[in-house]
């Protein structure tokens, strides 16, 4: 036994309209082409689905039952159509803190403009590989090294390291710091998702103590309670001013590369479109 989508949807649209013209129009069909189909399916199930009259068709009572369940169907098809478009259609970028910082709404806007067809979609997700590895986006915008096998990934940038205090701290007529003199500090960490490590400083001049701060909302609401102080992207404080916490640059501290990376056998297709993009906001910030 073995019928389809075009045989189910005609059956369909013969119990709605009521006749086999009407439901002709409905599908952009000939009124034969209908009726075959219907009659197709009625030989593969072996049943009579219609009582066909010379004004009007109407299901048999079997065949209303298999139209009931035909509409199922046909539902769940068009959802597998809809999720196949949309995969095409939008392309979801997952970050974990910042995005690309103050080159955000011009990526977004650009894009916009330039590939109406596909929507771009940020997509905020505190997890190692800012959602990827999990399935919640289709490339993620990384700060931290990711050593999988399975994705592929691009550098499109390096930021500027920031170091981020409460707005009271004596700090705040400084205009820039020293990597050395936060270690004077505890120095707050997000493990995870963070890029700051330990290991930013000699081991013969680590941090005078450390604290683990769970995402970016936390860290900040501890910095600007006086809990500590922390090293973060200048994409940081372009996405998230914070009343009671002030951003200065490290003179001295290194540059955090920003990389996007994604399933390495299932690229979308505008990957490269969007590498390409973002290689250019971070190579020419002014435009």
């Amino acid at each position: 036994m073995a019928f389809d989508l075009a045989q189910l949807r005609a059956l369909v649209a013969v119990a709605d309209t009521g006749t086999f013209t009407d439901a002709a129009i409905e599908l952009r069909m000939s009124q034969a082409a209908v009726s075959r189909s219907v009659k197709a399916l009625e030989h593969d199930l072996g049943l009579t689905l219609m009582r066909r009259g010379p004004r009007s068709s109407v299901p048999t009572r079997v065949g209303q039952s298999i139209v009931t369940q035909a509409r199922r169907v046909l539902e769940d098809a068009d959802a597998i159509i809809a999720i196949a478009a949309t995969g095409k259609t939008t392309i979801r970028v997952g970050y974990a803190w910042a995005a690309i910082g103050a080159r955000t709404v011009p990526l977004q806007r650009q894009w916009a403009a330039e590939h109406p067809d596909i929507h771009l979609t940020l997509v905020r997700c505190n997890t190692h590989t800012s959602g990827l590895a999990e399935g919640f986006c289709d490339v993620a915008i990384l700060r931290v090294p990711v050593n999988n096998i399975d994705f592929d990934s691009a550098v499109v940038g390096l930021e500027r390291r920031l170091v981020a205090f409460a707005a009271d701290d004596s700090w705040r007529r400084r205009r820039s710091l020293r990597m050395a003199e936060i270690t004077e500090r505890t120095v707050l960490i997000d493990a995870r998702t963070g890029t700051t490590q330990t290991s930013l400083w000699p081991a013969e001049h680590q941090p005078r103590a450390t604290r683990q701060t769970g995402d970016v909302d936390e860290w900040l609401d501890a910095i600007a309670a006086g809990d500590g102080v922390g090293t973060t992207a200048e994409a940081t404080a372009a996405h998230y001013p914070r009343p009671g916490v002030v951003y200065r640059p490290i003179s001295d501290g290194p540059r955090i590369p920003v990389a996007l990376a994604w399933h390495k056998d299932d690229p979308h297709p505008a990957i490269p479109t969007l590498v390409d993009l973002c290689t250019d906001l971070y190579q020419n910030p002014g435009q």
